[in-house]
């Protein structure tokens, strides 16, 4: 299939809510109360037992609808599938985003045989919705609905999908786009991303993936949308293990993972390990402008660590900056003499505030350096580097959560060890995809995009 009539997901403007229900604690009830939350589109509930479901008149079947509307949310047994796919259908519906779960082998084929006359696209079964923030519609059972923004998510895990919009809620990061594709009896991921890609109101998107059902459409895709904005995924099952959990709950064994990240990097996808380096990922590209090159340099009161850094950096492709003769001969008159004299910049592991202050300054301020990434020894990990390279006053880091956690501020809540780690960095970094804008931090008073990254 193509992307035919997904248009309607970006912005619908009419959703029927097939199985909505006045039940307690049943998904059809709580979908329909998150749609009335905020979308102020049209809105049909479909139930033959009802004729009125808080204050909306309740239709008892999908003939009796007075329009087409653009969306329907389908929670009915998994027997009736094939009928209310078929009646959508015929009434007009362009996309059908099936949450019902246990639709497998003839069940499946014939809810896409009862879809394909009438060119009705289906998301799922067995999905946790769809969630559209530019327009206020969080038609699926996510109890919290996310802000608007410019990042897109595409997940094949429901349970993925409420945990970033969870952690994203409390980070002040919002989404332009969110699918969840359950089971991708048709809509699979490389429909989506051919959305997403030609979307205006996504700047980069986010993967969760356990399977790649149509890898040629997919590669097609993952190409097409890397090429214009940052695409970052997590792919489980690296191994055997893992790829036959997955196959648990998918249906399908994912590929031997040495093809699936040969695929990705190809297609210039940036693949991350885990959600931490998701998170991580999804922080910088919401937040930051793009950057044109990525020469690194690290500021480290531990020789180990730099080292380290050094490694992870090469190999992900990242350069390590070359400091210009103005600031090496700074940093001679602000170290002590044992200092490393190269980058990375080992200022000795007594190094107090002020001496970290001088040196990220001095490298933030070099005309070679385009990122300057701080490596405390674990033990020292109590003040945040934007703070102390702020280049004329003390105040206080307004900086996101990621940044206190990593640098383990006094009274800056939980902490984690990951933080912005080096692999979610320079992942991204490699990409292009991270910056820090000139004007959200006086280290860089020129508006350009050198900058520091905690």
């Amino acid at each position: 299939m193509t992307i035919r009539n997904l248009e309607a997901t970006l912005a619908p403007k009419s959703v029927t809510l097939v199985g909505a229900t006045a039940r307690v604690g049943a998904v059809g009830r709580v979908v329909l109360e998150n749609v009335r939350a905020g979308f102020a589109g049209s809105i049909y509930p479909v139930n033959p037992k009802y004729d009125e479901l808080f204050g909306l008149k309740c239709y008892r079947s999908i003939a009796q609808l007075p329009e087409a509307p653009d969306l329907a949310i389908v929670m009915t047994p998994a027997a009736t599938l094939p009928k209310v796919i078929a009646d959508l259908g015929a009434k007009g519906t362009k996309v059908a985003v099936v949450l019902s779960a246990g639709v497998a082998g003839e069940l499946k084929q014939a809810v896409l045989d009862a879809a394909r006359p009438y060119l009705l696209r289906v998301i799922g079964p067995n999905t946790i919705g769809l969630l559209a923030p530019h327009v206020s519609l969080n038609a699926s059972f996510v109890h919290l609905p996310p802000i608007p923004g410019r990042l897109g998510l595409i997940s094949q895990s429901g349970a993925m999908v409420s945990s970033i919009v969870d952690w994203a809620a409390s980070e002040g990061i919002g989404f332009s786009h969110i699918y969840s594709l359950g089971d991708m009896a048709d809509v699979d991921v490389g429909d989506c991303l051919n959305v997403l890609a030609a979307d205006t109101q996504t700047s980069a998107i986010l993967m969760y993936l356990e399977t790649i059902p149509a890898p040629r459409k997919f590669m097609s895709a993952a190409r097409a949308a890397a090429r214009t904005k940052p695409v970052i995924a997590v792919k489980p099952g690296r191994h055997v293990e893992a790829a036959k959990a997955a196959a648990t709950h998918t249906g399908a064994l994912a590929g031997a993972d040495r093809v699936v990240e040969a695929a990705l990097r190809r297609a210039g996808i940036i693949r991350v390990e885990d959600l931490a380096d998701l998170f991580d990922a999804a922080e910088i590209t919401g937040r930051y402008r793009p950057m044109q090159r990525a020469r690194v340099a690290i500021v480290t009161n531990g020789g180990g660590a730099g080292v380290l850094a050094v490694d992870k950096l090469i190999d992900e492709h990242v350069s390590l900056a070359t400091l210009t003769p103005e600031t090496m001969a700074a940093l001679d008159s602000a170290l002590p003499s044992t200092w490393s004299h190269a980058n990375p910049i080992d200022i000795i592991g007594d190094a107090p505030p002020e001496r970290y202050r001088t040196a990220v300054r001095a490298a933030a301020l070099d005309p070679d350096v385009d990122r300057c990434r701080g490596q405390p020894r674990h033990d020292q990990r109590k003040t945040c580097p934007r703070l102390l390279a702020r280049a004329q006053d003390g105040g206080t880091c307004r900086r996101s959560a990621a940044c206190r956690r990593h640098w383990r501020v006094p009274g800056a809540g939980r902490g984690s060890s990951s933080g912005l780690t080096a692999h979610a960095l320079v992942a991204v970094a490699r990409r292009d995809a991270a910056c820090a804008a000139g004007t959200r931090h006086p280290v860089c008073r020129q508006g350009c995009s050198r900058n520091l990254a905690s």
